[in-house]
């Protein structure tokens, strides 16, 4: 029966220009190299750099058997108008056990206990299938695109696609849940149309962003709108960290330094809250192979021996602050962390862009150089009773920390 069944949907999920409503259909594949790249690029009109087939292209190489991703085309009349893009995360029993354990613990109810019991039987075994509409890799509103002017439109093309390839990719019997990341409550983040479909909302680490004034010709500018506290102390910090060689590294040089980028790299990582995504090893050179024009590293040498570093990508109007990495045991020492920030400021006002998108994490320390959080929110689905049961600890585990706000700038900045 079931053998039978799986025949039937991927011989459907792979039919071209499926029926959505109206004049709506739409195609998924499931690797790039069956897309029609000039529909993929007509419908996404290379609005957002994180959509675009050449970027989805370098983020393919990170699949696993555990971690895939589904890229679909929406077309109206077989005109190609919007992209929606997938990743997919399985998760062995062991893992999310670990992640909700302290959460779990305090579910004192039968069904919990048969859960517990669940998750030690069955520790190697995958009991997860989280379908996320939106990239891990990067914060912000990555999922889709669609061009189309009415957004109760757009809203129903996003959930009808949605509700197609979460429902091929629902495992049988096993916890699934359907993941639509990151909004902020001025866009596509309207609660009433996804309330009104039973996603949960909940909110995550905020987006820390920096908006530059005009006028700006070098750090040095910046920091003298600081109040003298702050003011001191960027300048503490930028000579904690000026025995240090910077260098903004070639091409040739990041794959020559690939090794010690990733280790700096994992560093991080392993301090990270929720590990969703990780990284290949080969990212970095990766990046630069297919990006050179779009994205750079910069690093911070101790005589020879790379100690930390910073990666962006240029966008249009600002500078999106990607992977960093540094040396926790000298970090104090040569305010490593700090001067990654500074150098993100530093690189906008040289290249002439408005802001930097900090990205999530460390909230409080990016305000003190005068980064604003922008709220995002999520919204899931449990798809059958046992992802019902540890929904909320879940959303508890990736709820922000609480943080105090700071401002750097003097009164009335």
């Amino acid at each position: 029966m079931f053998a039978i069944c799986d025949k039937i949907i991927l011989k459907n999920k792979l039919k071209p220009h499926r029926k959505l409503f109206s004049s709506y259909t739409f195609s998924c594949f499931e690797e790039m190299s069956l897309i029609p790249r000039e529909d993929w690029d007509a419908a996404g009109q290379q609005k957002n750099t994180f959509l675009t087939f050449s970027y989805l292209q370098l983020i393919h190489q990170q699949k696993t058997d555990h971690f895939r991703f589904r890229y679909v085309i929406i077309y109206n009349a077989k005109k190609p108008i919007g992209v929606v893009y997938f990743q997919i995360n399985d998760f062995s029993a062991s893992l999310f056990g670990e992640l909700i354990a302290h959460q779990i613990s305090e579910l004192q109810s039968k069904k919990a206990s048969v859960f517990r019991r669940y998750i030690e039987q069955n520790e190697h075994e995958t009991i997860m299938r989280l379908v996320t509409c939106g990239n891990n890799f990067i914060s912000g509103e990555h999922g889709f695109y669609i061009d189309v002017t009415s957004k109760k439109i757009k809203f129903k093309l996003v959930e009808g696609v949605i509700d197609a390839v979460a429902r091929e990719e629902k495992l049988r019997g096993k916890i699934s849940a359907i993941l639509v990341k990151d909004f902020y409550e001025e866009g596509f983040g309207d609660k009433d149309c996804w309330y009104c479909r039973k996603f949960i909302h909940f909110n995550v680490e905020p987006n820390m962003i920096i908006d530059l004034p005009e006028g700006l010709l070098n750090l040095s500018d910046y920091i003298n709108l600081f109040s003298k506290k702050y003011r001191n102390r960027a300048k503490g910090i930028l000579k904690a960290s000026a025995s240090l060689t910077k260098k903004r590294l070639t091409p040739a040089e990041i794959i020559n330094y690939n090794d010690a980028l990733y280790s700096l790299y994992l560093n991080v990582f392993k301090q990270a809250k929720f590990k969703l995504a990780h990284l290949s090893r080969t990212y970095f050179a990766d990046v630069i192979k297919a990006q050179s024009n779009l994205f750079y590293i910069d690093a911070w040498f101790k005589e020879d021996a790379i100690v930390s570093f910073a990666s962006g990508f240029y966008l249009p109007t600002e500078i999106e602050a990607h992977y960093v990495g540094f040396d926790y045991e000298i970090n104090k020492e040569y305010e490593l962390y700090q001067t990654i920030l500074y150098s993100y400021i530093e690189e906008a006002i040289i290249v002439k862009k408005a802001s930097i998108n900090l990205g999530r994490t460390a909230s409080e320390i990016k305000s003190t150089v005068g980064a604003k959080p922008h709220e995002l929110m999520c919204y899931i689905k449990p798809q059958n009773t046992v992802s019902k049961l540890i929904m909320k600890p879940f959303m508890q585990f990736l709820q922000p920390s609480e943080w105090v706000p700071r401002s750097p700038f003097k009164e009335g900045e």
